[in-house]
């Protein structure tokens, strides 16, 4: 985090008086140790839950010293009820997912299990907890082909994979509970998030997979034409949206993401030019079952009612992202 960005934080924001302790379920992920330092930097005392199948320590290596690392399944109700009694936890942000679209399409029940019956759990001990504040993340895949653009919080949802089913099973959840128990809820909708510590692995997003294969000297694969676009926001701005769903006295429904589309193809060529690379030319391959061809959110809820908006612009989010895996790399 910039000395910049610190400053506005604190000068900006001030702590919820009724909120002191936070579960992060899996905080020790991607997305999660972002919201997890941010936290932190805040003042909140942070309690994670997370299995490791893709989390790390070393994500949380900053903060490490400042936080407590509970190893553990969300899909077990009694786990999960007894580390949030026993460690007062007043508020959830939930993350922990099986968050690939490929990796729910080859293992659907285990997608199934973790994104709906965890999710579920997680809500039924909160609810017998009397948790003041749930966030729940939630993704732009339930969405599915969109019928007009920028999307907006209140197009069809119509999920095209199974991935985007148990996102919205998720949120159904969420909304019963809600309704149902008077459970402070907020759902997030993240397009597609971005940035240093990026998932490795079979399943990693194209930007991991542009930087990481231009970085061995391979030329980047696209999927298609190039053609169709994307919407990707920042990993920091994702977990600041985290942290203002937490703070603010609202609930409902909210895009995040940039609010601006990118074509695959030209991603591929900004990549390559960023890394000097641009010898380096992408190579075409069959477009991918069930690829949605245009997608970008629009983020005017965001901005309205959780004063949120990204703060990092593509061109800067990518040089940080280079820098962190050339760092990796060079270790």
């Amino acid at each position: 985090m910039t000395y910049k960005r610190c400053i506005r934080y604190i000068i900006c924001w001030r702590r919820c008086p009724l909120i002191s302790t936070i579960l992060v379920t899996g905080g020790a992920g991607f997305i999660g140790s972002w919201t997890c330092e941010l936290l932190v930097d805040r003042g909140y005392s942070v309690i994670i839950i997370d299995d490791f199948s893709s989390g790390s320590l070393d994500n949380l290596s900053r903060i490490i010293d400042r936080v407590v690392v509970v190893k553990g399944d969300i899909c077990r109700l009694e786990f999960v009820y007894r580390v949030m009694r026993d460690y007062r936890v007043d508020a959830v942000v939930h993350l922990a997912a099986i968050v690939s679209v490929e990796e729910v399409y080859d293992n659907p029940f285990r997608g199934f299990y973790v994104n709906a019956n965890g999710t579920l759990n997680l809500l039924e001990a909160s609810r017998r907890l009397d948790i003041k504040k749930f966030v729940y993340a939630s993704s732009a895949a339930v969405y599915g082909d969109p019928v007009k653009l920028p999307i907006t919080e209140d197009h069809p949802l119509r999920p095209k994979n199974l991935y985007g089913v148990t996102k919205l099973v998720g949120e159904m959840l969420v909304d019963s509970y809600r309704s149902s128990y008077g459970l402070p809820t907020v759902v997030l909708r993240y397009f597609n998030v971005y940035g240093p510590r990026m998932k490795q692995g079979p399943y990693a997003g194209v930007v991991y997979n542009f930087v990481t294969r231009v970085l061995r000297d391979k030329p980047p694969i696209i999927y298609g034409d190039g053609r169709q676009t994307r919407d990707f926001v920042y990993v920091e701005d994702v977990a600041l949206a985290n942290i203002v769903a937490l703070e603010k006295n609202v609930d409902g429904v909210y895009n995040i993401g940039s609010g601006k589309s990118m074509e695959i193809e030209k991603l591929a060529n900004l990549i390559l030019k960023l890394m000097g690379k641009e010898y380096l030319e992408p190579v075409y391959t069959e477009p991918r079952k069930g690829d949605i061809k245009h997608s970008y959110a629009s983020i005017d809820k965001a901005i309205a009612k959780l004063g949120w908006m990204p703060s990092t612009d593509l061109l800067d989010g990518l040089r940080s992202t280079i820098e962190y895996f050339i760092n990796k790399e060079s270790r």
